[in-house]
């Protein structure tokens, strides 16, 4: 008998192998689903369960001989257990019906008991029309285990193809959604539905989703994703008793930031600026910025502790809170609470928005929504007032009254009941001479009166505001 020689092909074989898969079922420029498991997680590491599930066939469809169009299953990201559901398109188009969501919910049963993260993989056609109201049921199913592990686990969420309907409502239960813009499509009702323009909006796409505040982090294609989700996974706890994360960093914790007097000295300077130089490496992992641009949320490390930011942006409309700046903020600080990041929030705004629009949205039920956020919110607080804090806008933005554990001002910065020019002219009457404006900051909006009622701890230079935050994180490092 002739020797049959068997030769094991190489990793690029057989990615052009998978990729051939994929342009011979229509799907070109999608990962199929083992392609998605080997960009996420460590080589040789995933473990993959329920592997032999699969709907039954009924009287309308044939479908026993294909497996569900979802893999389950865990294995190691730079070597921490994580689980992961990855909808394979090229498996019945990723069509969810009840063993597909069976799959899912043995998967989160596993996730929590065992308290690690779960990456969600999103690609489905919709339900499996033949399965009727079993197919409905699988939806709820899904939803009801993301919902328990919510606080308890970082669920981290990847648009990867067609999210829509019922799908794109449990993507937005995730803690962060990430998207590829180019075969993303995300969206409750079907686009040609909505004509897909209206008002010269599309609907469907990633971008318009991102601008709605949907989409935390948009990725040019799934490598891009699976990198970011990856690098995102890094700022994460695993699990809600673990707390926040310490990393290795070789910054000098006792560097001084005399680079940030002359940034805030501008108007409308660039938030991100003082947020870097703040930062070990001057590095900050960004949110949603694509939503409510005038105020930032996302995470830095600071003495190798990984803390959350929210800040206001005086480079956009002079960071005033908006409905949208109010619920993009209180969305991060309750993530940060579940999983105990301290959070650092900086300060300079000119109050509230005054514009038809936020009057016209939910305007004050955002900002209760804010307003709960730090009053709620257990872990540890620092907020810097670097400019203007204006109004209410100061009450909200983490102040002590809210809960705040620690709260600076730097010297230049100015805390008043109303804005300056406002303030003097309500009181004074008349023309606000320069003479009267500066009295009235040299007095009355100088964050000596707010320290004097106990509302700021110490009045800081801008030189040693990375070392008297990082002091202060220090300290509260064993709250409890």
């Amino acid at each position: 008998m002739a020797n049959i020689e068997k030769k094991t092909p190489s990793a690029e074989q057989l990615r052009q192998k998978l990729q051939a898969e994929a342009a011979d079922m229509g799907i070109k420029g999608r990962m199929t689903g083992a392609m998605r498991i080997a960009s996420i997680f460590d080589e040789g590491t995933f473990v993959e369960i329920g592997k032999y599930v699969k709907s039954a066939a009924n009287e309308f469809s044939n479908t026993s001989s294909e497996f569900e169009g979802a893999i389950t299953g865990y294995g190691a990201i730079d070597g921490r257990l994580v689980f992961a559901f990855v909808q394979d398109f090229s498996r019945m188009k990723g069509a969810v019906g009840e063993m597909h969501a069976k799959k899912i919910a043995a998967l989160y049963d596993m996730a929590i008991k065992n308290s690690a993260p779960v990456i969600g993989v999103f690609d489905s056609a919709g339900a499996y029309v033949l399965e009727g109201v079993a197919a409905l049921s699988g939806y709820g199913k899904i939803m009801n285990c993301v919902s328990k592990a919510n606080g308890i686990i970082p669920q981290i969420a990847v648009v990867a193809g067609i999210c829509s309907g019922s799908m794109a409502t449990i993507a937005s239960m995730f803690d962060f959604t990430l998207a590829c813009e180019n075969n993303g499509e995300f969206y409750i009702n079907p686009p040609f539905i909505m004509n897909k323009k209206e008002n010269g909006k599309k609907f469907g796409s990633i971008k318009s989703a991102a601008d709605c505040g949907l989409i935390d982090y948009v990725c040019a294609d799934e490598a891009e994703a699976y990198a970011k989700a990856k690098m995102l996974l890094g700022y994460l706890p695993q699990n809600c008793a673990d707390g926040t994360v310490y990393t290795m960093s070789a910054d000098e914790i006792n560097r001084l930031t005399p680079e940030i007097s002359s940034v805030i000295a501008s108007a409308g300077y660039d938030m991100k600026s003082v947020i870097a130089s703040v930062s070990d490496s001057g590095i900050f992992c960004e949110r949603a910025d694509m939503y409510a641009p005038e105020i930032l949320t996302g995470f830095i490390t600071l003495n190798s502790m990984v803390v959350g930011v929210v800040a206001n942006a005086p480079a956009v409309n002079g960071g005033k809170i908006t409905a949208n700046a109010a619920k993009k903020a209180a969305k991060h600080i309750a993530f940060c609470d579940n999983f105990d990041i301290p959070v650092l929030t900086l300060v300079d705004t000119e109050g509230y928005d005054v514009s038809v629009e936020s009057e016209m949205a939910p305007y004050s039920d955002a900002l209760a929504e804010l307003a709960y956020g730090y009053s709620v919110s257990d872990n540890a607080k620092v907020t810097v007032v670097l400019g203007n804090a204006y109004g209410a806008a100061f009450t909200l933005m983490g102040s002590k009254s809210l809960g705040a554990d620690i709260a600076y001002a730097v010297d230049n910065a100015k805390i008043s009941v109303m804005p300056v020019d406002s303030a003097v002219a309500f009181v004074k009457g008349g023309k606000v001479t320069d003479e009267e404006r500066a009295e009235w900051e040299a007095t009355m909006a100088s964050p000596v009166e707010a320290a004097r009622n106990g509302d700021i701890d110490d009045i800081i230079s801008c030189d040693e505001l990375r070392v008297r935050v990082a002091a202060a994180f220090e300290m509260l490092s064993d709250k409890n």
